[in-house]
This record gives C-alpha cells, structure tokens and sequence, in this order.
C-alpha cells in the first residue's frame, strides 16, 4: 500500500530484541530453557558467541544451552547399546534414590555425589529401554568382561581379559644382586610408583626408571602401576572405580604377592589422592611420600565433592583445555561419543600421526591418552578425583599424626591443579616439605626434568631412616 512506512525484514526485528551486551544481568527476561525449542536454545547460543568481540570472552558466555543435544545423545546411546548388546546401559542421568536400587548400600556409600547432582536441565528426562539377558559376557575377578561397542577390541586393549585371575599390570625393576659396601646387611628398599589421570605406568618407565643412579639399581625395588582402568589394566564394565575398588586392586596386585612390608609412595595428580588413601591404611609401612601436583582442595566433606569438580572442571567454554575437561567431566553421553570416535579408533589415529611426523614411536602420553575406556575414566574422575576429596582431611591429619616424610612438588604454572593446593597441604601438615619449580606445569614438573627429579627422589628415599637407626646415603654420581 502507498503512503505507508516500510516494514523491517523479520531478521531486523529479532537483533533489535537485543544489544550488542551480553544478555546476562540485563532487565531482559530470558525464557526458560524448558520452554524453549532445541532450534531456539542453539539460535540463542550462537547469537550469544556472534555477539562476543575477543575470544576470552566465551568463557562468559551461560552454557545452559551448551548440553541442549545431550537427549538426543543419551538416546542413541542406549538404542546402539541395546540393539549390539542386548541391554542399555545404566547412566546417572536420573536421580539418585533411583539409582540406588541398584547398587548395595556398601558400594553405593563410596559412588561421589557429583555423579547425581551435576546441574542439568535434562536430568529427570528418561528414555526407557528393553532389558535382554547379556548373553556374550562373563564375570571374573573384579567385574563384568566384554567389551562394549564404544570401546576398542583390539588385542592391546582387551589383553587383560585373556587372564582369569584379574590384576593391575605393573612393571617391576627388581634390584641387582651386587650391593653397595656400605650398605650390605641393609633390605631391599620398595617403593610403588602411582601415575595420574588418563596416564599409564609409562609415565614413570619412561622418565625416572632410565634415570636411576646405580646404587638406586642396586638396592631398590621398584614398582610402576598401571591403574585399575587405565594402560593395560582391567576394565571391568561394572566395577565402579571408587578409591577402595583401586586399594583393593594395588593391595590384590603388588602388596600381597610381593610381601611388601615396607615400601614409598610416589605419585602424579590423581595417583596423589589414591596414595594418600593407601598411605593412610598402611602408616606403619609407609616410610615416604612424594606427591607431584595434588588436588587437594580442604572443605567440609557435604559439598568437597562439588567443590573439586567446579575447581578442576569447571564449565567454560575457553581455553580449549578446560572446555575439553568440562564436556567430559560433565556430560557423561556426549564424553561416551568422544570416547567412541577417539579411544575406539585410537589405532587410526596414532596411524595418522606417524604419517604426518614421520616418527614410527609416538610419545607415550599420545598412547596413553586413549588407554581406558569411557566407563573406567568417567567412574575415576567422580568416584576418586571428585569422591576421594571428603577423605583428603581424615588421611592427611593421619599422616600428620604418624610424622610420615610427605614432600610435594609442583609447577608454578600448573594450570590443571591450582598451585594453592601444595599450600593447602603444607598448612595441614606443617612438617611437610614443597618444592614449587619455577616455569614448569602439570606435565613439565616431571617432562624434562627427568634427571632432576630422579636424584630428588632418591635423596627423599635414601635419608629416611630405616628400622635398625641406620642411614644410607646414596651417592649423586
């Protein structure tokens, strides 16, 4: 019609509902996320991104919108599972007192709370499922064996199922028949070697054990872990991975058929917490601990759970590292895909790897980035990382109280473990010693310093006195 104004295409009129601003603490009213179409939470997600103007600021930006896909996943997860292997299975995406019929109470006293009360709209969604008899697993030692279609079958990664009595696989250096002279009459020193999270017994086979000086050779027993669910180690699809589930594994493993009487604990980020758990149990044998980059975090033991996975896992979606951890600490469906693409077809990409650098042995923390599985790594995180922090108190005023020689080591720009949490542990126990090293991080502490650390550890190891007053000193060579 003449005469009349113009009308704004429709797009127009959307960007005028809002500014250039985030949206966040605005007087507008934002819809509920219930209410809302998934086509609508994604336009609202991206507008948000198109509107930012330096790419720090995607960590502002809300993430309510982020876990919108997380339905549709969860159901293609329990489809593939049902339809491959007869039977969906079980996920913390309803609410506890469900879940609990499930699991005995003494198991269920050791699962972390973060399993449950991890904030997600989605959470009292169900898709129901048909439930068949598995007719193609078996249960030895620990837990159920068969592989899930999400997880890799090839000969490294199901080489734990061939034996029927199940245990960790460790290397073991035993020491050389010859001793030193003045240290003849002196027992075989032990110690166990403890590696973080995603990591294997290769994080210490490969930087400390080639190190060693000759006496350490001589007069030392040492003993490399790999974790339960982790290297080469079982994966039982039904164990749960609480800090007593990997005691339990270490004790069955190493202690009881070695006969350790005595022995040291060294150990990396995660392994920090099992080794102050196995430290605890064992105060009359434990004679030294070396913790490289703890989580410790103190608070009450209601909500110490929580606090670790917002502290180490926060949801964010910049820098790139902490993204990555937030989707696979926090979305257990869409972590279970990422897992599917990349540990399940792990032997491609390590293929593609040696093509593009032309190097036939990959560094081993490539390898052991996808040697576990979306089960054994999601129950660890929240069973041992997030659930272990409720305990940290109880084992470190335990310690404290036994005098045990507790030394820390950390990087000053660990971005993975906040450097507070050496602090934490030095007001705790005032007698223990912290070593902060300057421009190193999480992996450098140790990567790159090899030799460094090696002679520390052994300076650490040879100046606790043994049971007879005697002291043996190592040479540095």
């Amino acid at each position: 019609m003449t005469g009349s104004s113009p009308q704004p295409p429709e797009n127009q009129n959307v960007r005028s509902g809002w500014t250039g601003k985030s949206l966040e603490g605005s007087a507008v009213k934002e819809p509920d996320p219930l209410d809302m179409s998934e086509e609508a939470k994604a336009e609202r997600w991206f507008r948000r991104v198109a509107q930012i103007k330096d790419i720090s600021e995607l960590s502002q930006i809300p993430d309510e919108d982020f876990p919108s896909i997380m339905p549709m996943r969860k159901g293609v997860n329990r489809f593939l599972d049902e339809f491959l292997e007869g039977n969906a299975s079980p996920c913390y995406c309803g609410n506890r007192e469900a879940k609990e019929t499930t699991v005995n109470d003494d198991r269920e006293s050791e699962v972390s709370e973060t399993l449950y009360a991890r904030k997600n709209v989605f959470r009292e969604m169900c898709f129901l499922g048909i439930a068949r008899k598995w007719d193609d697993t078996k249960k030895i030692g620990c837990g159920m064996v068969g592989n899930r279609w999400s997880d890799c079958g090839c000969q490294t990664c199901v080489s734990w199922t061939i034996d029927g009595d199940q245990k960790l696989h460790a290397v073991v250096r035993e020491p050389s028949t010859d001793t030193l002279e003045d240290c003849r009459g002196k027992a075989t020193e032990n110690v166990i070697f403890l590696h973080g999270f995603l990591s294997s017994s290769l994080y210490w086979t490969e930087t400390v054990f080639p190190n060693l000086s000759d006496p350490t050779k001589q007069n030392y027993r040492l003993f490399a872990v790999d974790l339960l669910g982790f290297g080469r180690s079982p994966k039982p699809r039904d164990c749960l991975y609480t800090l007593k589930d990997h005691l339990d594994m270490i004790e069955k493993s190493v202690i009881s058929p070695f006969q350790l009487n005595s022995f040291h604990l060294v150990a990396h980020s995660m392994g920090c917490i099992i080794a102050l758990a196995l430290a605890a149990k064992y105060l009359n044998s434990v004679k030294s601990i070396t913790l490289i980059a703890p989580p410790y975090f103190p608070s009450s033991k209601e909500g110490a759970s929580l606090t670790v996975l917002r502290k180490l896992a926060d949801k964010r979606l910049w820098p790139p590292l902490l993204f990555c951890s937030s989707v696979m600490s926090w979305y257990e469906h869409l972590g279970r895909c990422v897992c599917f693409l990349i540990c399940r077809n792990h032997r491609t990409w390590e293929w593609v790897l040696r093509l593009l650098t032309g190097r036939r042995d990959l560094h081993f923390m490539i390898i052991d980035l996808t040697s576990h599985t979306h089960h054994s790594a999601w129950h660890t995180m929240h069973n041992v990382i997030c659930g272990g922090a409720k305990l940290m108190d109880e084992y470190l005023e335990a310690l404290n109280d036994s005098a045990v020689n507790i030394n820390v080591i950390q990087g000053s720009r660990d971005k993975v473990v906040p450097l507070e949490c050496s602090n934490n542990i030095k007001m705790k126990v005032p007698n223990a010693k912290v070593d902060i090293i300057t421009n190193a991080d999480h992996n450098t502490v140790v990567l790159g310093r090899e030799k460094h650390l090696t002679r520390d550890l052994e300076r650490t190891w040879a100046t606790v006195v043994d049971t007879t007053g005697k002291e043996c000193y190592l040479q540095n060579g």
